[in-house]
């Protein structure tokens, strides 16, 4: 049909068409960025299961004290376990807990969660917030020295100091599951976040790489408990810490504790 028409008319019909397509793209964009942000909040006083979220390498025992403290205030706290060595790719560390999340979920009969990351586990716990349906069932998501704008270490490791893996490399600032993560509202709607860390932490590097920008409460243990030199792997013990369990994960506004035995 095309070729019936005149040079200036085939370009414009060309145009038109293209234009349409256009229209027709920017058109599902908004439609799926609207459905992203179309996002019931779950009930804020109805306390559900706890999920624990481990960092780079997967090591569960770190969040032990964190597990005592949980199930001593009657919660019911569930590990999550990481994939393979817990260093490979974060989202598929994401779909992985938004599995544990469905089981637990169907096993509690609970209608919402609160989940725990520790260093990536943090970016783990927002990925599946994000993008694996977590924004609608979770109520709570406390991270713990987590490096949400990356970390320097995984620079200088990918630099050729050693091996950087794959969540090694996702860690490096300005990566591009960093960029996909942080675009738009670090903190979108669904849960409440809280996001807690160490002026002294050499793993999250800058150390406030672990604030989030947006609805967040953000503190540092030494805004609690000013002398505390708490390293990254101490954080799940430290006393400021097992403090938020309560403050932030209880049924008020989630807030910084204020009666914590700094030692």
């Amino acid at each position: 049909m095309l070729g019936s028409l005149s040079p200036a008319r085939r370009r414009l019909v060309l145009g038109v068409v293209a234009l349409v397509a256009l229209v027709a793209v920017l058109v599902g964009t908004v439609a799926v960025f609207s459905a992203q942000d179309d996002v019931e909040p779950v009930a804020q006083d109805r306390l559900g299961p706890v999920l624990l979220v481990p960092g780079y390498g997967g090591s569960l025992g770190v969040l032990d004290p964190i597990r005592i403290a949980l199930e001593e205030q009657g919660r019911l706290a569930v590990m999550v376990p990481a994939l393979g060595d817990g260093t490979g790719d974060l989202d598929a560390q994401a779909e992985n807990l938004a599995e544990v999340a469905d089981r637990t979920l169907a096993e509690s009969g609970a209608s919402s969660l609160d989940v725990i990351g520790f260093s990536a586990g943090g970016l783990v716990a927002r990925l599946w917030v994000k993008d694996h349906g977590g924004a609608a069932l979770a109520r709570r998501v406390l991270t713990i020295g987590s490096p949400h704008h990356g970390t320097a270490v995984a620079e200088t490791v990918l630099g050729g100091v050693g091996d950087c893996s794959t969540a090694c490399e996702q860690m490096v600032p300005d990566s591009d599951l960093l960029r996909s993560l942080n675009a738009g509202d670090e903190t979108p709607d669904g849960p409440r976040f809280v996001s807690v860390w160490s002026v002294v932490d050499r793993v999250a590097v800058p150390p406030t790489t672990a604030a989030l920008d947006g609805a967040a409460l953000n503190l540092s243990v030494q805004s609690v408990c000013p002398d505390d030199v708490v390293a990254h792997g101490g954080l799940p013990a430290d006393p400021v810490v097992l403090a938020l369990l309560s403050t932030a994960l209880g049924t008020g506004p989630p807030a910084t504790p204020t009666d914590v035995d700094c030692g």
